[in-house]
């Protein structure tokens, strides 16, 4: 299965509104969002299934026994994330700890022990014609870029002989970004023509390429700082990036995100350039794994 993802080295660049119009104009059978700390592909992209949830299990948890425990305060002492605390007992902080098992190791009458703790909902949506994966990790847990490979083998698992899939991204460039990039042909970033934007987009481009991962750049309301976008335009040809494209700023896709509606299902201005951007890099994307092509190695 060949895997497009979609990324922005930062939040509010309009990343899931490119990747949800990129589901509906490739007609994608299969598709992922990979942002666990906070997804909204479902709200683009609406299903009429139930969906099947799975608890997702992290690092486990430090528990007390206060009928065994002495009160040495040597578990106290020891964590070095403060997760213990004594109240009329000791107890943990189970947002604190962080499994490491330490408090176990020094107690010396064996009263704490460790259990499995659900850190988030695994979501599937499947039926004949689509596969859809997700999660949501709670508040609090880490362990997200786990969270985000366990999608990724859900999508591939669920989806029986499909060949392209679109996965929707975390923004930013750690651990949910990192697994997110494991194993996908080709990434495309969706920059913004700001400062912090451009800063942002360079620091995504470095991450991606440690995987060797094909990739092309597009602004996103590009009309709101024509300089930076020539910058961002200029950064890629000088670092042999494909660029497949601008979008406006357009009014009209609050209304169509609110309506509940990829850009394309609407007319305007964003929706034809999204179009054109689609065009481009998915001829690329044909290009580069049909023939073996490689850029910016």
């Amino acid at each position: 299965m060949k895997q497009l993802l979609i990324l922005s080295g930062k939040g509010g660049t309009g990343k899931t509104t490119i990747a949800s119009a990129f589901i509906k104009l490739s007609g994608a059978k299969v598709y992922a969002d990979c942002d666990v700390d906070a997804p909204n592909l479902h709200l683009l992209m609406v299903q009429q299934d139930v969906p099947q949830i799975f608890d997702y299990y992290a690092l486990p948890k430090a528990k007390i026994d206060s009928d065994k425990c002495i009160e040495c305060d040597r578990c106290r002492q020891n964590c070095k994330f403060d997760a213990i605390f004594q109240n009329e007992f000791y107890f943990v902080d189970e947002f604190a700890c962080e499994g490491c098992g330490v408090c176990e190791l020094v107690c010396p009458v064996s009263a704490i022990t460790f259990h499995q703790a659900s850190a988030g909902d695994l979501i599937l949506y499947k039926n004949d014609k689509r596969v859809f994966s997700t999660a949501q990790l709670k508040m609090g847990s880490g362990t997200s870029g786990k969270l985000v490979t366990e999608v990724k083998k859900q999508m591939q698992t669920a989806a029986i002989n499909t060949e392209f899939a679109i996965i929707d991204g975390s923004p930013g460039i750690g651990c949910p970004v990192i697994a997110s990039l494991s194993g996908v042909d080709m990434v495309l970033i969706v920059a913004e023509p700001s400062l912090s934007g451009i800063s942002d987009m360079e620091r995504i481009i470095k991450t991606a390429k440690q995987f060797k991962t094909k990739i092309a750049v597009c602004v996103n309301k590009f009309d709101t700082n024509y300089e930076n976008t020539n910058l961002i335009e200029q950064f890629c040809q000088e670092k042999n990036i494909s660029f497949v494209g601008k979008i406006p700023f357009d009014h009209l896709v609050v209304k169509a995100v609110n309506n509940g509606q990829t850009i394309v299902d609407i007319e305007c201005l964003a929706g034809r350039a999204v179009i054109a951007v689609y065009e481009r890099l998915i001829t690329l994307f044909n290009k580069y794994n049909n023939k073996g092509e490689s850029r910016n190695d």
